[in-house]
């Protein structure tokens, strides 16, 4: 899986003008917005049922800077429970 630059990483949650207006003003928090996108790789990876270890490796090899834990910890670590 290949990393692309979006302009806005998180269009599924707010309009580009929105994303460019909290960019400019710098509100973004660099690391929510790439956990957000792991999550989204992750759960695309899922999807199209790689197994959840070698799609928690493939985001490794993305992100060198994480550890294995690091990303478990990112795309399981936020479930909400009921």
């Amino acid at each position: 899986m290949e990393i692309t630059l979006d302009p806005n990483p998180l269009g599924d949650l707010v309009p580009d003008e929105v994303y460019q207006l909290l960019e400019e003003h710098k509100l973004l928090n660099e690391k929510g917005v790439r956990d957000y996108q792991i999550r989204q790789q992750f759960r695309s990876m899922r999807g199209n049922d790689v197994p959840a270890y070698e799609a928690i490796e493939e985001l490794r090899e993305q992100h060198p800077y994480l550890q294995f834990d690091t990303i478990r910890k990112i795309v399981y670590g936020l479930r909400r429970r009921s």
